[in-house]
């Protein structure tokens, strides 16, 4: 038996998957790590630790489908975006912990970078906003704040990238990304395809720490020296888990559109070769297409999404696992007046406001902890609501139909709220882990084992599709409680 490995390093957890040649999955096996805040808005996660657990994990899902590491054809990298290691060339340990895509340090220097009017200049060339969301300004805080690591950078000594291009350096020895990861890091020039040297230098980063940058569908390098996989296996794959999920959900052509619940939230709508700068907090990012060529897309994201659930399992233990947060809620009343705004993070797009803060509104003496995990799915539904208008705005289409994956779809409530609130279809596929689909598509589609139409072939399963059931006066008054949530939250240092 033949197989594609697929590695889905997440926010959260990691994911490794075994998919046969006609696109099964044969096995995977999962592991959460630990996520290390060490001060308020920092979020930082241990590089050693995920590689460490991608190493099990390889082992476990082999084991779990039954195939030897000698049956690997390919391997497909899919991973958080935006999150920033620096590690030693020569023994490959980071100078720091990764720096999370979440982590607010960084937000004070890119507001004087806004006050010192660039913001058009880095939209232009990036697709992007001036935010502390993005890869720059973390590799320049590490660059500043470890003793001797910029000396070290301009000498050569150390490498800079994203979670993808570290996890190549450990299987390979390979320093290497790809176009859609480089788009994440508010360096790269995704008109001209390449890291931007005014970029660089406006962000105090040098070009000597940054990556290789590859088409997504290309051979990054050969697996060497490893105790879990034998030498030769080529890595044809890596893309970032947005992506990944657009890719692995086929929406390919300019029109689809999917959006991804899972740490955060995830609107991607594919616009082909048109190059188009939003006018409503959105970006512009690189996707792929069905051949696995360079394309654009708009992007809204939520900083977020099913972690708000996680937050109340870990911190408010409302839960003692993140499945139960649909039981706990079915026997409430219809509807109540509580309204979860979970800036925790500060607030993504459309906002793009980092002094936000969470809030939940409504309280009295009787709200129940049901009552409060109900708003805070409800919040994750309203936050994509912004996203979905938003990207109608820009595009002038209505978005008829949406595709959805990611943990959280797996929550029906959350499902059938989101179809409600947005008065449109909601599609869920039967595999709703669409970032290892898609790696592990485009790796089979850069070795050869199908083309496009077979994809459409293998993508074709079944869908559950959750339609809107709520009148319009139901819709008005949800998206009203939410909006003026929202606006108390971002001016809650003026309360």
């Amino acid at each position: 038996m033949k197989c594609i490995l697929s590695i889905d390093q997440g926010t959260t957890g990691s994911r490794v998957f075994c998919f046969g040649t006609e696109g099964q999955l044969l096995g995977s096996a999962y592991r959460e790590f630990t996520q290390h805040f060490p001060r308020p808005g920092w979020v930082e996660h241990d590089a050693i630790e995920i590689w460490q657990g991608v190493e099990s994990l390889i082992v476990a899902a082999l084991k779990e489908s039954q195939c030897k590491e000698s049956e690997v054809l390919a391997i497909g990298i899919t991973n958080q975006r935006e999150t920033t290691i620096l590690w030693d060339r020569r023994t490959g340990r980071p100078i720091h912990n990764a720096i999370v895509w979440q982590c607010r340090r960084t937000a004070a220097r890119c507001t004087e970078l806004k006050e010192a009017g660039h913001a058009r200049t880095v939209q232009e060339r990036t697709g992007l906003v001036i935010d502390a969301y993005f890869s720059a300004t973390k590799i320049a805080w590490i660059l500043d704040h470890v003793a001797g690591a910029r000396e070290r950078a301009l000498r050569g000594e150390l490498a800079a990238g994203t979670i993808d291009s570290f996890l190549l350096f450990k299987l390979t020895g390979e320093h290497r990304t790809e176009y859609t990861n480089a788009s994440r890091t508010m360096l790269y020039n995704i008109k001209e395809k390449r890291w931007d040297d005014s970029l660089l230098e406006l962000l105090q980063v040098p070009a000597q720490v940054l990556p290789e940058v590859l088409p997504s569908a290309s051979e990054f390098g050969r697996t060497r020296g490893l105790s879990v996989l034998p030498d030769g296996i080529p890595v044809l794959a890596m893309l970032g888990d947005q992506q990944a999920a657009l890719f692995g959900q086929l929406c390919t052509r300019p029109g689809q559109a999917k959006n991804t619940y899972g740490t955060g939230c995830f609107l991607l709508f594919h616009t082909g070769s048109d190059f188009q700068l939003s006018k409503n907090g959105l970006l512009t990012t690189l996707a792929v297409d069905g051949k696995g060529q360079v394309a654009y897309a708009l992007e809204g994201s939520v900083f977020i999404g099913g972690a708000v659930v996680q937050w109340l399992r870990d911190y408010m233990h409302f839960l003692a696992q993140a499945k139960e947060s649909e039981e706990i809620i079915r026997d409430l009343p219809d509807e109540d007046e509580i309204v979860m705004v979970p800036a925790f993070s500060g607030l993504g797009a459309p906002y793009w406001d980092m002094q936000a803060r969470g809030a939940i509104f409504g309280l009295s003496r009787d709200t129940s902890p049901a009552q409060i995990v109900r708003a805070g799915l409800k919040s994750i539904a309203l936050q994509s609501l912004d996203l979905v208008r938003a990207m109608e705005q820009d595009t002038n289409k209505r978005i008829e139909t949406l595709r959805v994956d990611g943990g959280a779809t797996a929550n029906h409530y959350l499902m059938q709220y989101q179809a409600d609130i947005l008065g449109c279809n909601v599609e869920r596929p039967d595999n709703i882990d669409t970032t290892a689909v898609g790696s592990a598509y485009l790796a089979g589609l850069k070795a050869g084992l199908w083309d496009e139409a077979r994809l459409r072939e293998l993508g074709s399963g079944q869908l559950q599709r959750f339609s809107p059931q709520r009148p319009r006066e139901w819709q008005e008054r949800e998206i009203r409680y939410w909006h003026k949530a929202v606006e108390r939250s971002r001016n809650w240092s003026e309360v």
